[in-house]
């Protein structure tokens, strides 16, 4: 068998990445300082924060039955659940696999067509993408003048470099992951694969539920949105920060995700360097991200892990 070296790419890629950032934050650290933010630091707020976002997980895993319902298939909320926990969690060994996944899951056990699954969750992740470009396009509003004086400071002062190094590195990874993509093969019949992919798409503007689907959607934001928010009261350093400060840098976190496993390294680096331009130390901050994405990390360990042995169990006479 001939050795994939962009198989292999595709696979490490991510994990360097994240272990690179962690490196990268941690460089400045005073490891001591860091880890004081551990046993201070109010942890109601965080499991607060916890079950806020599992409620958006059960609403997202409910909300797709209203992409299914149009195909003419019925989708079993249980199942639902448990396959949307399950993808959160193996999304933490590939990026993007827990989709798949997912998908194959409730193909599997609910009879649903595997193309048709897997076209619900690709307009998921349209509607997802949309709506990060919203919070995103809200923040800036509301934050214009303190992004454009930080860019303004960065453009005239020494770090000028440094912010073209940066633009060119995140450049190069996004058309080496491009390339990658374009070149994989699948084994699925295309036309097919891709009809249902559209089929997935459209089904949005037709089904008979929109407003429901809208309100699950909005709820799905709100909760991660106030996840980070309410977390972020654990930490007394960051009581003077506005929603809208956090909101910006919840963003910057979300949008980080894509580039290493369920965001190791770069979550919490994203989170440390949003909030830096409002002035909160970086051990703060990187104490911050690192809470956030800790609790999330534990949650979804611990929830896919029971989705991924209960599943199969609960549909032992469907296989």
């Amino acid at each position: 068998m001939a050795f994939n070296y962009k198989n292999y790419l595709k696979n490490l890629l991510p994990i360097f990445i994240g272990v690179f950032c962690i490196y990268y934050s941690f460089r400045n650290i005073n490891f001591s300082d860091f880890t004081q933010y551990f046993y201070k630091i109010n942890y109601s707020w965080v499991v607060a924060g916890i079950m806020l976002g599992a409620l958006s997980h059960i609403s997202r895993s409910y909300r797709w039955k209203y992409l299914i319902e149009p195909m003419g298939y019925k989708l079993g909320f249980l199942n639902s659940t448990l396959a949307v926990f399950s993808a959160y969690l193996i999304n933490y060994t590939i990026p993007r696999a827990g989709d798949i996944a997912r998908g194959t899951m409730i193909s599997k056990y609910e009879n649903i067509p595997l193309e048709k699954t897997l076209g619900t969750i690709v307009a998921e992740r349209a509607i997802d993408v949309l709506c990060i470009l919203i919070i995103i396009f809200i923040g800036l509003i509301v934050e214009f003048e303190r992004i454009s004086e930080k860019l303004l400071f960065l453009i005239q002062g020494k770090n000028f470099t440094t912010i073209l190094l940066m633009f060119g590195v995140i450049l190069l990874l996004f058309i080496l992951i491009f390339k990658i993509v374009k070149k994989t093969s699948f084994n699925a019949p295309i036309s097919k694969f891709f009809n249902g992919l559209l089929e997935g798409l459209i089904v949005i503007f037709k089904m008979e539920k929109r407003f429901y689907f809208i309100l699950h959607t909005i709820f799905i934001w709100l909760m991660y949105v106030l996840m980070f928010w309410v977390t972020s009261k654990a930490f007394i350093e960051l009581y003077d920060a506005s929603f809208f400060q956090l909101m910006i840098s919840f963003t910057l976190a979300a949008l980080s995700i894509m580039l290493s496993n369920g965001g190791i390294g770069i979550y919490p680096l994203a989170v440390e360097e949003s909030l830096g331009w409002y002035g909160i130390q970086s051990t703060t901050g990187l104490a911050f991200g690192w809470v956030m994405w800790l609790s999330q990390t534990m949650m979804v360990v611990i929830f896919g892990g029971l989705s991924l042995f209960i599943l199969p169990f609960i549909n032992r006479n469907k296989i």
